[in-house]
């Protein structure tokens, strides 16, 4: 067994296709399979499963990808007491539903790049129910996504919450809502509503909210990104948790407002979440950390995860 074997089925795993994992590691994709072959031959079980849709790990797959990962981990540590500087490049993946993007997950970014330099960073937008599945999966180390108050949190994963906050209404500086302290329902139905696409958290918070009533004109959209993009050049309104707008440069810049919902005591919660396993990757650790430290920052960071209770945050505050 050799250790490139390993880095292979990691990439596979990583990637979700042979070819697209061939295409990274810069090998041929007959060689990139034929070696995977090989490991499975002289482990004698089948650790990925092959479909036209791409590959995924098998069951056995699942179980022996934690040590994987430890072997991994300590051929890194290795490398690195012997001062090697031209040891494999790890990568990091985190999935996002693509909230609190400028005040949390760029910061920590940067913050894991200072000190992480050789390690690669992939950001994958996706819904949450698609980021549940790859981290199960191994497609992904870590997952950024809402989550409301209330709800039980899923089975199969470490969650971390971040940050807490309001559901806000967005609104074009333009909006005949602007000059309320608050947006009620009713309100949402008199203006096209920009809502969020079924499987976001967001999406059912509405449809709870206006509770079966549809407004005259409705947009559907993925994430809060092109959501608040569509608020700014005066489509409609959208609502989003208040740490998806503050400090965001359309809300900096004047170019979207935000104001709370009438009555309503919901709150989202920003929530981290990881495989529950015995074994995580040093880098996929350390991001971890990273979140965790600048959410702190913000004053929404909790130091264990969220099924036993984390204390409350505060609204985070804009800025780097």
């Amino acid at each position: 067994m050799r250790t490139e074997q390993l880095e292979y089925i990691a990439a596979v795993t990583r990637w979700g296709s042979l070819r697209r994992a061939a295409e990274e590691l810069r090998l041929s994709q007959p060689a990139l399979s034929e070696t995977v072959r090989n490991l499975e031959r002289e482990l004698g079980v089948d650790l990925l499963e092959r479909k036209r849709s791409g590959a995924t790990m098998s069951a056995a797959g699942r179980e022996l990808l934690p040590r994987i990962v430890d072997v991994l981990d300590a051929v890194d540590r290795l490398r690195a007491a012997a001062g090697e500087q031209h040891r494999v490049r790890r990568m990091v993946r985190i999935g996002t539903v693509n909230a609190a993007t400028v005040p949390l997950l760029v910061p920590a970014v940067r913050e894991f790049r200072g000190a992480h330099p050789l390690t690669q960073v992939e950001v994958v937008g996706a819904q949450q129910t698609d980021i549940h599945r790859a981290l199960l999966e191994g497609g992904l180390d870590l997952g950024l996504v809402n989550h409301l108050e209330g709800d039980d949190m899923p089975d199969g994963f470490e969650s971390t919450e971040l940050l807490r906050g309001r559901p806000v209404v967005c609104l074009h500086p333009d909006s005949p809502l602007v000059g309320r302290a608050e947006v009620s329902a009713d309100d949402l139905l008199t203006e096209p509503l920009i809502a969020m696409r079924s499987g976001y958290v967001m999406h059912r918070y509405v449809h709870r909210l206006l509770d079966g009533r549809f407004p005259a004109f409705a947009y559907s959209t993925d994430g809060a990104e092109m959501g608040k993009l569509m608020v700014a050049e005066g489509l409609g309104v959208t609502v989003l948790p208040e740490f998806s707008v503050v400090g965001d440069p359309l809300e900096r810049q004047g170019a979207l407002v935000c104001r709370p919902v009438a009555g309503d005591r919901s709150r989202v919660l920003l929530v981290l979440r990881r495989r529950r396993s015995a074994s995580v990757p040093l880098a996929a650790r350390a991001l971890h950390e990273a979140f965790v430290r600048r959410a702190g920052r913000l004053g929404g960071a909790v130091s264990r995860p969220a099924e036993t209770g984390p204390p409350r945050g505060t609204r985070p505050t804009p800025g780097p």
